[in-house]
């Protein structure tokens, strides 16, 4: 959900975009109205609203003020929709370095105008989401985000070519190239049915590195893994490479191929899927290598698409793109309510085509990829659902039929929502505990919950209604309860005045020290005092 909040001096205008569009189809709570642009600064500070609608003066602080304001702090959100009269165009130009999505003149409001601005506020605060992640991630952190990146660059997940574009540049990823195919790679070996779930990762480990290794001598590339038997190589071609496309590729595999073969004894089956000249049409050649795979075999272990007969070209591979929304929201969130019903719309898709195996085999592929990459501990967290069947959840490749497939899933769906639940529930278990122990830690401080949350990575709101559920009393209260509990020790330890005691524990003044403190423990704290001495 995201939160917006709505400044203006004129109640009616307030009012007016309150009620001009249905703003939960668009998934969005309005937090709050502000008269002036100081009340609502306070409110961004409270409500860390994602998007701010503002008009461009306003008494007390304007909305440029405003949005000037959140930007010296450094603020990547909230981004702003500033309403504006013909007579204020000329503040416009000032306002461009500030994170404003666009200007809206107020006599020419309507729902349609606003919704469109709206729609582009949404996606700016989805790729500045992004951003934050991005430039808070570690280096370790950063090789995971490459691979997700290129897994729902494959599976076709990206919400608009302008993410994408957010997202290659925050990851330096460069993709000015003449043009790009995919290719669709099993791993076999003779040995595998002999070896244990834990070797067989091993050579697919190994096999996978010297992979990486040797094919960007051949050609730049990017391979991308996607479970124990299977990986996807992305080739980036520039001008030269592009006219000789076949061939470069051709010599690549081979030579891979050959190398595998001579170290571990192990060989690849590839299809090649068509060249295409942009980044984003990268999904539709790896959708060609998938539907043409199941023509590939060990007499023919490299197919390109161009040899394939157009009648042959069989449509084999699951669209998972269907699912865009609700898949970014189940493993961004961890959601187990949405992934449930990604993992049932399935189900009950192909339990109602029973024919169509290869499609729901692509499908069940194509769930275990995005869970295997998207997820920190993927592997882990997948292994352990599967920790009963006898090949793990490579079992998937031993099935024959659409029914096991989908009793494949079924088990596959409630194990990962079992482990959704328990990630949410330690989770935010250990943020509350975590929490708890800076403030006790920094009693003495100005604790306020902006601040709190900015230690933590987390919006005050999320704090606030994380420490109301995971703890007795709120964030406020276990603050005073503690300072106080601290006020005590001091007044039993030590010779102190009430303003001493006050100033040490960061109350802004004497008098309201004395106030929480009577709050608290029902008497004042010279009462207390001359209690303990008596």
């Amino acid at each position: 959900m995201i939160k917006l909040l709505i400044a203006d001096d004129e109640p009616l205008v307030q009012a007016g975009i309150k009620s001009m569009i249905n703003w939960e189809e668009y998934d969005i709570q309005i937090v709050g109205t502000a008269g002036n642009g100081a009340v609502a600064y306070d409110m961004i500070l409270e409500y860390s609203p994602e998007i701010v609608i503002t008009d461009i003066k306003m008494p007390v602080m304007s909305g440029l003020e405003l949005a000037k304001k959140c930007t010296e702090e450094e603020r990547i959100l909230p981004v702003f929709i500033i309403l504006t009269s013909y007579e204020e165009f000329g503040f416009v130009k000032e306002a461009i370095a500030y994170q404003v999505v666009d200007y809206l003149v107020k006599l020419e409001l309507t729902p349609e105008s606003l919704t469109e601005t709206v729609k582009r506020a949404v996606a700016r605060v989805s790729e500045l989401r992004v951003t934050a992640r991005i430039a808070e991630a570690s280096d370790h952190n950063l090789s995971l985000l490459k691979e997700q990146f290129f897994t729902r660059l494959v599976l076709n997940l990206f919400e608009s070519e302008q993410q994408f574009l957010t997202q290659a540049a925050n990851l330096n990823i460069n993709f000015e190239y003449e043009a790009f195919v995919a290719c669709y790679v099993e791993i076999h070996s003779e040995k595998l049915a002999d070896m244990t779930p834990e070797k067989q990762i091993t050579l697919y480990t190994n096999s996978l590195q010297m992979t990486r290794e040797l094919i960007q001598k051949y050609a730049t590339c990017h391979v991308l893994s996607l479970d124990t038997r299977h990986f996807c190589v992305i080739f980036l071609l520039d001008q030269a490479a592009a006219k000789d496309c076949r061939q470069v590729i051709l010599t690549a595999v081979e030579q891979v191929s050959a190398m595998l073969f001579n170290y571990y004894s192990v060989t690849i089956l590839t299809s090649v899927g068509a060249s295409v000249p942009e980044p984003m049409q990268i999904a539709a050649s790896y959708q060609d290598a998938k539907q043409i795979f199941s023509q590939v075999s060990p007499e023919k272990p490299l197919l390109f698409l161009e040899d394939v007969p157009g009648e042959r070209q069989l449509k084999n591979v699951f669209n998972m793109s269907l699912f865009r929304e609700d898949i970014r929201k189940a493993y961004a969130e961890f959601d187990e309510k949405a992934l449930y019903d990604i993992f049932t719309s399935v189900i009950e898709l192909f339990g109602n085509q029973p024919a169509h195996y290869v499609q729901a085999l692509d499908a069940a592929g194509n769930i275990l990829y995005l869970s295997l990459s998207l997820l920190g501990d993927g592997e882990q967290v997948v292994s352990e659902i599967f920790k009963n069947k006898s090949n793990g959840y490579r079992s998937l490749y031993e099935l024959t039929n659409v029914e096991q497939i989908l009793e494949w899933l079924a088990i596959f769906r409630d194990g990962l929502c079992e482990s959704f639940a328990t990630h949410n529930r330690d989770y935010k278990n250990h943020i509350v505990s975590q929490v708890k122990k800076y403030i006790n830690e920094h009693i003495g401080e100005k604790l306020t919950l902006n601040r709190t949350a900015e230690v933590f990575s987390i919006s005050p709101n999320y704090l606030s209604v994380l420490f109301s559920k995971y703890n007795d009393v709120g964030f406020s209260d276990y603050i005073n309860q503690q300072k106080i509990e601290a006020a005590k020790r001091m007044m039993t330890e030590g010779d102190y005045k009430v303003y001493e005691i006050s100033d040490e524990l960061g109350f802004e003044s004497a008098f309201y020290f004395s106030r929480v403190f009577k709050k608290v423990t029902g008497m004042a704290p010279r009462d207390y005092m001359n209690k303990k001495l008596s």
